[in-house]
């Protein structure tokens, strides 16, 4: 997925940390610093993080506030 989504119901219901770069228009480091400190809640599959977009969408609502 190397487009950026303007709208969350186009996304995929489970995203990977490299997906969060163009959305939130951050580097990797930070996208990944997001997801390892739980700021946004990921679910480690083997050795990859994948993040439910559900999760996004509450980390964005926090960040609004």
């Amino acid at each position: 997925m190397s487009e950026a989504f303007k709208i969350t119901k186009d996304l995929p219901l489970v995203l990977k940390v490299e997906d969060l770069m163009p959305i939130l228009s951050i580097g990797r480091n930070m996208a990944y610093e997001l997801v390892r400190s739980g700021q946004i809640h990921s679910v480690r599959v083997g050795r990859s993080y994948r993040i439910p977009v559900n999760a996004l969408e509450e980390y964005l609502r926090k960040s609004s506030r």
